[in-house]
């Protein structure tokens, strides 16, 4: 996964294995396994040097080198890397079984309550006791379109709060709008209300999830050394920020437990935690640390992919007027004067869904699939894949790969016009950004109406311009590392209120 601190932890981590160079050598494993191709490796540390501030950049750059199945050793833990349709589909499909559950990541068992939760739990009866709650009480179709009014109630809400920088003509940091509206989206769906009372340190709670989820824990990879990362500051770090999180999960069962305060819900019908609660008193199937790993699931999975892949979508738009004018006159010619859209319209806004499509192509939020690891040998082309061996996927090259893809490295959303099978999970697994098989994301469907009814409010409502002095040129494309990969720079724009909204 990405690896926050690499490149400053490096030359402590070597400094730290001098002794262990000059005391040990291990055999890398039988010289009967044929394994992929592989780029040379330093002594204990291996390929780590090779990660990179943005892996999924850096290992798509060695697999053009080494091929799509690529191996790594990581520290002590043997890698294999995938980077095309082809192979990924003969992971996630036709040995889907056999490496479907999740190494041990520091940072993921922690914040997960010991891999109690639904993405990081190893395969085994309570994952599929778990994924099984998820599919049929969580995330049905039913259960979503049950959430709909809060959706729509929560878009409104930011429309009329850009609506505010357009009339004094100033920009709008659309970024911050964005994860503002996902966050509190997910908590009255999750939680029951939006918590805006907790403020502005809610969200650093967040981005300190993130960071840590997607953060450089030496113990994950030389474990004889893990105690370094609390030299490092990083086991310190995620300490308190779980510390963070664990209080506010524990608020609000609290709320959930206390009837009097169940009075001051502002959405009528079941959220996630009545679901999860009332589960665990009728069946006594689920633990409270079960619950509490799937509300860390649904909080940052939920708040954080939506906002990036909508701001995505608005960056790329901005960066082709041509799709951005032809995106804003489908939805405006369809929804007319009705003054926002309705989720029931989105179904007719064929050319809006090929810009979602296209967004999630070029820019897959989780570009790297979190990790899975092999529960039984295998062979992938030709190559041995042993036990307990590390797969990474790279969605992210998956989605640029010329091979398939006529012009990858443009946004084309007319390539997904009158295309069946161009899908978010394509026949050939050409485009995955849920991942796939057994570990796909549950909450794909939500995720997808989300940003849907997101971004065509933002384009029936405004006419967007970039600030004065700058043009499309001048729009960086720079990403964040961590598990959610969102610009690096805020985007901010000129709004300018759609006259047929407000006649």
């Amino acid at each position: 996964m990405a690896l926050l601190h690499m490149i400053a932890s490096l030359p402590f981590v070597v400094l730290l294995l001098l002794p262990l160079l000059l005391l040990t050598r291990r055999k890398e494993g039988s010289t009967s396994l044929k394994l992929p191709p592989a780029p040379p490796k330093l002594p204990v540390i291996g390929n780590l040097h090779q990660l990179g501030r943005l892996p999924h950049h850096s290992l798509s750059r060695l697999s053009q080198r080494y091929g799509p199945l690529m191996y790594l050793k990581l520290g002590h833990e043997p890698t294999i890397v995938v980077s095309s349709a082809n192979m990924a589909q003969e992971i996630l499909k036709t040995h889907d079984l056999e490496c479907c559950s999740r190494p041990p990541r520091t940072s993921h068992t922690k914040l997960s309550y010991g891999c109690s939760d639904i993405a990081f739990a190893v395969y085994g009866g309570p994952w599929r006791e778990l994924r099984r709650i998820s599919i049929i009480e969580l995330f049905s179709a039913k259960k979503i379109a049950s959430f709909r009014s809060i959706r729509e109630e929560e878009v409104e809400r930011t429309m009329s709060s850009i609506s505010s920088y357009s009339s004094s003509s100033l920009p709008v940091d659309l970024s911050k709008e964005l994860i503002a509206l996902t966050s509190t989206i997910t908590c009255r769906m999750a939680f029951g209300r939006s918590y805006h009372d907790v403020g502005s340190r809610f969200q650093m709670i967040l981005n300190e999830a993130q960071a840590m989820l997607g953060g450089f824990f030496i113990s994950d990879y030389l474990p004889i050394i893990g105690w370094a990362d609390w030299l490092t500051g990083m086991r310190a770090r995620l300490e308190k920020n779980f510390i963070d999180l664990d209080r506010f999960y524990q608020q609000v069962l609290d709320e959930h437990l206390d009837r009097v305060q169940q009075q001051h819900q502002q959405d009528s019908g079941e959220d996630v935690v009545d679901i999860l609660l009332h589960m665990q008193k009728d069946e006594k199937s689920l633990t409270t640390d079960q619950i509490k790993g799937v509300l860390m699931n649904v909080f940052i999975g939920g708040s954080d992919t939506s906002s990036a892949t909508a701001g995505w979508a608005m960056t790329e738009l901005m960066r082709h007027p041509q799709a951005m004018e032809k995106a804003q006159e489908e939805v405006r010619s369809l929804v007319g004067s009705k003054g926002k859209v309705e989720e029931s319209d989105i179904d007719q806004l064929h050319y809006l869904k090929c810009v979602v499509k296209e967004t999630m192509r070029l820019h897959p939020v989780v570009p790297m699939l979190i990790p899975r690891t092999t529960l039984q040998h295998f062979k992938i082309n030709g190559y041995d894949v042993p036990p307990n061996t590390t797969i990474l996927i790279n969605a992210w090259a998956i989605g640029r790969d010329g091979s398939y893809w006529e012009s990858p490295e443009v946004f084309k959303p007319e390539r997904f016009m009158n295309s069946t099978d161009l899908e978010f999970a394509g026949k050939d697994f050409n485009m995955i950004p849920f991942g796939e098989g057994r570990r796909i994301c549950p909450g794909k469907n939500l995720g997808i109406k989300t940003v849907e009814i997101m971004l065509a409010n933002l384009l029936y409502s405004f006419d967007w311009e970039l600030p004065t002095g700058t043009t499309k040129e001048d729009i960086d494309m720079d990403e964040t590392p961590g598990v959610t990969v969102h610009k690096r720079h805020a985007l901010r724009l000129l709004a300018t209120k759609y006259s047929s909204v407000y006649s």
